[in-house]
């Protein structure tokens, strides 16, 4: 049996026990790892700022993570499974805890730290959503911002929502939508055209694929793709467009396992509509770019 607890400095012990085990058995790094140098004050004192996480399979101390806010972010710190466990997805369940410890915390994103040395926890954490967001030597900051909820219970409200979302859009950025037909994709994507001051009625694009809508006055024109008849990432690529997405605003609906290959920074938005014909939307951005910019 595997249980993932959260903890304070009363389990310091078997956090720091977990903590140094599993950095000792990782391979050489220059300049090497300091989760070494962790003391049972320093584990007690990080516990009882911000709390941490303990993993117990059958009874036994196998994994650890502390906590530690870092503006609207919650950075992971001392992740550490024991190799006896390896296989057993404890790494998982414990980022899993976390983002829900993030999100009853109210913060907008989680944040770790990697080493490009150990190739295999920097893929490991690209797997489960997290991109690259900075640099310092061989350390790479990895990012994983939380998806926002909204409630649309009319076509006006989901409208209104991508004016509102097209003041946040610059040149070069990706929007990907999905839903069921009739979920509200083209009605969203009406708002961002709206939102955006471009030329053209924006209809759904479905049997040219694709439609440029110019900007009417200095700001970036809007490219609506419709990806549903496409065969793969690379069709949606080799899309002759006559404006380059890198100067535009690019929506694609049914863009989901397609589209993503495009760009690190996007916005991933998906709708569902109940029964009563309300439309909910999950936001979730993805990249560095959107850091500051979605509360």
């Amino acid at each position: 049996m595997t249980e993932i607890l959260t903890v304070d400095s009363s389990r310091a012990a078997d956090v720091l026990a977990v903590i140094h085990e599993a950095f000792a058995n990782r391979p050489p790094l220059d300049p090497p790892a300091t989760a070494l140098d962790e003391t049972l004050e320093s584990i007690s004192e990080a516990l009882d700022a911000h709390g941490g996480l303990l993993v117990e399979h059958e009874g036994r101390p196998v994994g650890a993570l502390l906590l530690e806010p870092r503006g609207r972010l919650l950075g992971l710190r001392r992740v550490g499974v024991l190799d006896s466990v390896r296989g057993l997805g404890v790494a998982a369940q414990m980022a899993t805890r976390a983002e829900t410890i993030a999100t009853a915390r109210k913060f907008g994103g989680l944040e770790i730290e990697a080493r490009v040395e150990l190739p295999r926890t920097v893929e490991f954490w690209r797997r489960l959503g997290y991109v690259e967001s900075g640099r310092n030597g061989n350390r790479l900051n990895m990012l994983k911002m939380l998806p926002i909820t909204r409630v649309l219970r009319t076509a006006e409200d989901t409208r209104a929502f991508g004016e509102w979302l097209a003041t946040l859009l610059r040149h070069g950025d990706l929007v990907i939508l999905t839903g069921d037909l009739g979920a509200g994709k083209t009605t969203l994507t009406q708002g961002i055209g709206q939102g955006l001051g471009v030329r053209g009625n924006v209809t759904s694009p479905t049997f040219v694929i694709s439609r440029v809508h110019p900007s009417l006055d200095d700001g970036p024109p809007l490219i609506h793709v419709d990806a549903y008849r496409l065969g793969g990432a690379a069709e949606l690529d080799d899309l002759d467009l006559d404006t380059d997405v890198i100067d535009a605003v690019t929506v694609v609906e049914w863009g989901e396992g397609l589209a993503e290959a495009l760009a690190i920074d996007r916005l991933e938005l998906s709708l569902t509509r109940s029964d009563d014909d309300v439309r909910t939307l999950e936001l979730r951005p993805v990249g560095p770019r959107w850091r500051e910019l979605l509360i």
